[in-house]
């Protein structure tokens, strides 16, 4: 019952990933990352200079919680992505920055100690090897995520808000298994000549990724439908006749 309990949890985290965009276009789940792809009557390439993320410094983090009157019986879940590719175009004005960003459905972990560690009191209950990989498996399989067909999660810019603070609010566009949809993700931003930092926290609910919160026992155990999404992306800037920042 705990490795069900997590399917959904590891499921919102990858699709909530945390920047995104356009509708996709055909076969665009399997493009290489650190390719900018334009939507339909967009201009002909990305405009701005071009930072590559660099997986080994980004994390996306999600929290599902239990719910339901035998709670107590799961554990809340932590799942993690470390493998966030792509790139961002960030031209003169900011609300013109694009930006496509890949998260490898089967590079998501779940329940990481460490990462646990960090997250307070809700999540300082060790949680069994077991029900780790049980959830974890869960989470791939054709019910939930369906890692088979669907190897990755895009997401794309769409619109970006006039920033003020030091912060944007960015209009996002999720795929996942094939559907598409949107979502406002607030991020703060740091910009230098060779590194954009972004990063913020979100609540996200299943329902807003078109997924149906798991329950069982008529109710009795329950997964929470809104969930909290927190992430850090870093971006280094891209030269000509370099690789991807992500190889570094």
């Amino acid at each position: 019952m705990r490795a069900r309990f997590g399917i959904l949890l590891a499921g919102v985290a990858l699709a909530t990933l945390v920047l995104g965009g356009c509708p996709l276009q055909p076969g665009a789940a399997n493009r290489p990352a650190g390719k900018a792809v334009v939507p339909p009557g967009g201009p002909a390439a990305p405009v701005g200079r071009r930072f590559d993320v660099v997986s080994a410094e980004s994390l996306l983090t999600i929290r599902v919680y239990r719910a339901g009157p035998l709670a107590a019986a799961g554990h809340d879940h932590l799942i993690a992505s470390r493998q966030l590719t792509g790139s961002i175009y960030v031209p003169g004005d900011l609300t013109g920055t694009t930006f496509e960003l890949h998260v490898p459905v089967d590079g998501m972990t779940v329940d990481e100690p460490s990462l646990r560690a960090r997250e307070g009191p809700d999540f300082s209950a060790a949680v069994p090897d077991s029900a780790r990989t049980g959830t974890r498996r869960n989470m791939l399989g054709p019910a939930l995520l369906d890692a088979e067909h669907f190897a990755q999660i895009v997401l794309r810019s769409a619109t970006i808000g006039r920033p003020a603070q030091g912060a944007l609010q960015a209009q996002v566009s999720v795929e996942i298994r094939g559907a598409r949809h949107t979502i406002r993700v607030p991020v703060r931003y740091q910009q230098g000549p060779d590194e954009v930092v972004a990063s913020g926290e979100l609540p996200l609910k299943q329902t807003d990724l078109g997924l149906t919160p798991f329950s069982a026992l008529l109710g009795a155990l329950q997964v929470r439908d809104e969930m909290r999404v927190r992430f850090r992306i870093v971006a280094h800037r891209w030269f000509p006749g370099t690789g991807p920042a992500r190889a570094h």
